[in-house]
C-alpha cells in the first residue's frame, strides 16, 4: 500500500491597495490612501501654491475620482502639521465625514481651522507619537520622527500580514533644535518592513542634511554683524527656524517681531502645546516701527515669492506699520521650491533696487537646513530597516528616480515610480498597476478664505455640498454683521436650508447671486439695517 502525501497550499493573502492620489512626480499636495478588506484609511491631505496664477490659489487632490469609485476613507491620520500635509483638509473632509487621527500639535491646527470652516471639530482624535491605534482593518503605528517641525511620524501600517512602513517627511539629525532626535534602536528593532513608501523629496542630493543647530550657528553669524534691521523668512509652519531666530534675537540684543498671520497663528498654537518656551517676549509689528534699526529681528511669512505675504508687502513698500530701509538685510532661510523660481526672483529684484541687502542660498548656503532624508540618510536608514521593497513618494520624477536607483544599489527591490492617480496593489511580494485614475486639478481661491471684513455691511460665509440632491448646508455658517446689528443665525440658517434646495440646477455663481439679492429682501422684511451684503459661498464638494 502506498503513502499518501497530504500537500496544503498556503492560503493567498489579500493584497494592499495603494492609491496615490497627490505628492508625487510633484513637491506637495500629498494624500494617499490604502485599502484593504474594502476598508480605507487615507495618509495626509496637503495642498500647494500656485504661483503662476492670478491671487496664488491653492491645488487641493481631486476627489471626485474617489467618489466615482465609491471610496471613502475610514479615517484620515496626519503625519504633521505643515500645510503640504494638511492644508487640504477642511476642503475634503466634509465628503468624508470620518475620523481625524493627528498628534496633539496637528490636532491643534487642525482644530483652528476646523472650526474658522465651521466643521465639526469633535472628529480630531489625538495619537502620541509612539502609541500604536487601530482603525477597522488597519494597525497604525505613528513613530517618531526628526523634522523642521515637532511631533512628525512615520506610520508603521499592518492590515492582516502586510507590515508597510510610510515615512511621511524626515531627516536624521543629530541636533534638532525641537523634540528629540530619531531613535536608532526603535527602527532597528521594527523587524521585517514589507514595503517602504519613502520621501524622495531630497534624494538628489548626496552626504547628509545640515542640522539645525548648524544654521542657528550660522544665522547667528549672519545677524551678528549687522547694523540694519534684519527680516528672516521661512515657512510660517517651520517652528525650528522660528525658535533659532528667536534665540538670535536674545543673543544679539535684538527685539524679536513676528510679520504675518499665519506664522503669528502657528506660533500662538505651538506656545499652546509647550513648545518655543524660550522665545523672548514677540513685538508687536505695529511698534516695530519705533524701535532702531539695530534692535530689529523679524520673522516674515513669504519665502516663496507670494504675492500677498509679509515679505511681499515688505519689499514694495506696501506695510503700513515698517518700512525696509537701506542698510536692513533681507535673510530667506528657506530654499526655492520648484516652480517658485520666478516670484522669487521678482521680489529679490524688488529688494535690492531698495538697496536692501539679501542673502539666500546662492550666496549662503549655510543658512537653511533642509527637512528630508539626502542620500547618505537614506542609506543609514534602510540599512537599520531592511525593508525588501521601495515606492518612492514624495517629490518630482527625478527625486523619484533618484531614490529608485540608491534603494537598487542596496539591494532593495522596486522599479514602480508613481505619479498622480495611480492605483497599485502589493500582493506581498510585487507591486501591480491596476488603474490610472483621470484627475482634474482643482483650484480653491485663496480671497475667499474665512475672514472678518472691514467693509461696513453684513459679511455671510457659507460651506456648501453639491450632490444628487443639490445644493446643502454643510458646518456652521458664519455670520458677521456690522456694529449694532443683531442677526438671529438659527433662523437665518433655517431660511437659508429652504432657500438652497429650489436652486439646485444652477452652478455656484448663479446661485450666489440670487442668493444675495434674496438676503437682501429677507432683511429689509425684519425691520435689520445691516448695509450691502456680502455673501460668501465655499463649496467644499469633493
Amino acid at each position: 500500500m502506498s503513502d499518501h502525501q497530504v500537500s496544503i497550499r498556503p492560503r493567498k493573502r489579500p493584497p494592499l491597495d495603494i492609491l496615490v492620489m497627490g505628492g508625487c512626480g510633484e513637491i506637495g499636495m500629498n494624500l494617499t490612501l490604502y485599502g484593504y478588506n474594502d476598508s480605507w484609511i487615507a495618509v495626509d491631505c496637503g495642498m500647494m501654491i500656485h504661483q503662476n496664477l492670478p491671487d496664488s490659489p491653492l491645488q487641493i487632490p481631486d476627489g471626485q475620482a474617489l467618489k466615482e469609485r465609491g471610496i471613502t476613507p475610514d479615517a484620515l491620520i496626519i503625519t504633521h502639521g505643515h500645510e503640504d500635509h494638511i492644508g487640504a483638509v477642511v476642503w475634503l473632509w466634509p465628503r468624508w465625514g470620518c475620523p481625524v487621527w493627528a498628534s496633539p500639535l496637528a490636532a491643534d491646527l487642525l482644530a483652528h481651522r476646523f472650526a474658522q470652516h465651521g466643521l465639526d471639530t469633535s472628529v480630531i482624535r489625538v495619537f502620541e507619537p509612539g502609541e500604536a491605534f487601530e482603525q477597522d482593518e488597519f494597525d497604525i503605528r505613528p513613530l517618531p520622527v526628526t523634522h523642521s517641525i515637532p511631533e512628525s511620524s512615520a506610520l508603521l501600517i499592518s492590515a492582516g500580514r502586510h507590515r508597510v512602513l510610510h515615512t511621511g517627511d524626515w531627516k536624521l539629525d543629530p541636533a534638532p533644535l525641537l523634540g528629540p532626535p530619531i531613535n536608532e534602536a526603535l527602527f532597528r528593532s521594527l523587524g521585517a518592513i514589507d514595503l517602504v513608501l519613502g520621501d524622495s523629496t531630497n534624494a538628489m542630493q548626496p552626504g547628509h542634511s545640515a542640522s539645525e543647530a548648524e544654521v542657528l550657528s550660522a544665522l547667528h553669524e549672519a545677524v551678528a554683524p549687522l547694523t540694519g534691521r534684519v527680516v528672516i523668512t521661512s515657512f510660517a509652519s517651520n517652528l525650528a527656524r522660528i525658535h533659532s531666530a528667536g534665540l538670535i534675537a536674545r543673543a544679539t540684543g535684538r527685539r524679536l517681531v513676528l510679520a504675518g498671520r499665519a506664522m503669528q497663528r502657528m506660533v500662538h498654537i505651538a506656545q499652546g502645546c509647550g513648545y518655543l518656551a524660550e522665545l523672548p517676549t514677540i513685538v508687536p509689528l505695529k511698534d516695530a516701527g519705533y524701535l532702531p534699526p539695530n534692535e530689529v529681528l523679524l520673522m516674515a511669512t513669504g519665502s516663496q515669492g507670494e504675492p500677498g505675504a509679509a515679505l511681499a508687502r515688505l519689499a514694495h513698500n506696501r506695510m503700513r506699520d515698517l518700512e525696509l530701509e537701506e542698510g536692513d538685510t533681507v535673510i530667506f532661510s528657506s530654499r526655492v521650491i520648484p516652480g517658485n523660481e520666478q516670484p522669487i526672483a521678482t521680489l529679490i529684484a524688488a529688494l535690492k533696487q531698495r538697496n536692501i541687502q539679501v542673502m539666500d542660498e546662492h550666496n549662503h548656503p549655510d543658512l537653511h537646513a533642509s527637512g528630508h532624508p539626502a542620500q547618505e540618510e537614506l542609506r543609514t536608514f534602510y540599512h537599520w530597516i531592511k525593508p525588501r521593497y521601495l515606492l518612492p513618494v514624495h517629490g518630482t520624477e527625478a527625486h523619484q528616480r533618484a531614490h529608485l536607483a540608491l534603494a537598487q544599489a542596496l539591494g532593495i527591490s522596486g522599479q514602480e515610480m508613481p505619479s498622480d492617480g495611480d492605483w497599485l496593489r502589493w500582493t506581498g511580494d510585487t507591486l501591480e498597476h491596476v488603474e490610472k485614475l483621470s484627475l482634474s486639478p482643482r483650484l480653491i481661491n485663496q480671497q475667499r478664505e474665512v475672514r472678518r471684513d472691514t467693509r461696513h455691511g453684513l459679511r455671510v460665509v457659507i460651506s456648501v455640498l453639491s450632490d444628487h440632491n443639490g445644493w446643502s448646508r454643510v458646518g456652521r455658517t458664519i455670520v458677521d454683521p456690522p456694529p449694532g446689528v443683531a442677526i438671529d443665525e438659527d433662523a437665518l440658517g433655517d431660511w437659508l436650508d429652504d432657500q438652497l434646495p429650489a436652486l439646485n440646477a444652477l452652478p455656484l455663481r448663479e446661485v450666489r447671486a440670487l442668493l444675495s439679492d434674496r438676503l437682501t429682501h429677507w432683511l429689509a422684511n425684519r425691520s435689520l439695517r445691516a448695509g450691502r451684503v456680502y455673501l460668501d459661498m465655499v463649496d467644499v464638494s469633493a
